[in-house]
Order: C-alpha cells, then sequence, then structure tokens
C-alpha cells in the first residue's frame, strides 16, 4: 500500500501532526509509566499468560496473581475483578491440577486479605469448584480446598446464605470422611472447616429439613462420638445437633 498513489495526499497532513501526537504520547506515557503502567502492564502479561496453551505458563501465571495479591494487594484491588476471574478460570483448569492448586492458593490469600468483600457472583463458582476439590486424592490439593472452604463458610453473609446451606448440606459426608483423613494436616483443616460450617448445619435444622435431617444426624452423632468427642460437645453446645 505505500507505493500506491493515493497513500501521497494523507502523508502531508500526517507528517504535520506528528510533533503534537508524539509530544503528547511521550507525556501520557511517562505519567501512566511512574503512576500505575508497571503493575497495569504485569495484571494484563499474567493474564494473557493465564490463557495460554502452554500449562507451564498457566501455572506461572496462577503463582505470579499469588504473589502479585500478597506484596501489592492494595494497588491489585484496581483489578479485582480481572484478578478473580482469571483465578476461577484457573480453578476449573480442564487439564492440570497444578494450575488448579495454584489457584486455590491464591484465592486463600486474596478472601484473606479482603475478608471476602467484592466477590460477587464470583462467591458461586469458588463454591462450587471448592466442594468438588475436597475429594481430591492429591493431599496438597485437598488441605487447600478445606482451607477454601472454610473461608468461604465465614463469608457468606446474607447474600449467599441460602446458596451456601445447601452447599454445606451436599459437603457434609465429605466433612465426616477427612476428619480420619490419611494426612494429620488435611484431617486438622478439614476440623476447622466443619466448625466454620457449624452455623449452616443448625440453620438446616431449625429450617425443618426434617426428613433427611433425622436420617443424617444419628450418623453424625456416632462418627462425631467415637472420633472426635470434643467436636460434638461443640455442636451440641451450640444446639447443631
Amino acid at each position: 500500500m505505500l507505493g500506491q498513489p493515493l497513500s501521497i495526499p494523507t502523508a502531508q497532513p500526517k507528517k504535520k501532526r506528528t510533533p503534537m501526537m508524539s509530544f503528547f504520547s511521550k507525556v501520557s506515557w511517562k505519567l501512566r509509566l511512574q503512576k500505575r503502567e508497571p503493575l497495569k502492564n504485569a495484571v494484563f502479561i499474567l493474564a494473557e499468560r493465564a490463557q495460554d496453551a502452554s500449562v507451564k505458563k498457566r501455572h506461572m501465571a496462577m503463582r505470579g496473581l499469588g504473589t502479585m495479591a500478597c506484596e501489592r494487594l492494595d494497588k491489585v484491588r484496581k483489578y479485582k475483578k480481572i484478578v478473580l476471574d482469571l483465578l476461577v478460570h484457573g480453578l476449573y483448569d480442564p487439564v492440570s491440577s497444578e494450575v488448579i492448586h495454584e489457584s486455590v492458593k491464591t484465592l486463600t490469600i486474596i478472601l484473606g486479605k479482603m475478608q471476602g468483600k467484592g466477590l460477587g457472583s464470583f462467591f458461586i463458582d469458588i463454591t462450587l469448584q471448592a466442594r468438588t476439590l475436597l475429594d481430591d486424592e492429591n493431599d496438597s490439593l485437598r488441605y487447600s480446598a478445606f482451607v477454601l472452604f472454610g473461608q468461604l463458610a465465614a463469608f457468606a453473609g446474607r447474600k449467599w446464605k441460602s446458596f451456601f446451606t445447601s452447599q454445606v448440606k451436599q459437603t457434609q459426608d465429605s466433612l465426616l470422611t477427612h476428619l480420619q483423613d490419611r494426612n494429620p494436616q488435611v484431617a486438622k483443616a478439614c476440623k476447622t472447616t466443619f466448625r466454620a460450617c457449624s452455623p449452616y448445619l443448625r440453620q438446616r435444622k431449625e429450617y425443618g429439613f426434617q426428613s433427611e435431617e433425622d436420617q443424617r444426624n444419628p450418623k453424625l452423632c456416632r462418627q462425631l462420638s467415637h472420633y472426635h468427642p470434643e467436636l460434638l460437645q461443640f455442636f451440641y453446645a451450640n444446639k447443631i445437633l
């Protein structure tokens, strides 16, 4: 196209505008570089790598988001929706458990620092996947999933109370099973999460889920009394059972 005659008439106006455009471009670039461009660039570079076909690059992207959350969370808040979206996508990675695990760990960091604020509908996506990961074969991933699920219990609030109650109802068997997990750290995390979920167990009873609750409570009581009497005592004291 540079060799075509039609391009000649437009060359002169472009040449006249170049100095002024160049000036403002340089000033704008410098201001962005000084104030927020490095972080913005980092976020979008990680966003690109998080969607790369390479598992290694996706894994490193999730780890990079975790590092960013630890070191510069106050500034990352501006890109919170982008970061959460990337982490949720990582949480559902179809191929790599390493990408999933890194996403879970980073989410626990972010949720802990943000106290669960501003999750919006991401709360549903995170909860659904965290619940499935409680029974994962990988001990480290299972541990992180219990930590994350316990955090979600604390941050559900009124908005997601009904939804999270239904999720705890479907998770009760996993909670009971992993109280005796082969990995002591996972068992400990499960116990902490069980306590965090206890208000949702109580709510089910108060709202009259009698038919299934009557069938499940005896099993719950038997297992807790045999393996964790102190946890059963906690439940009784708080009128959960």
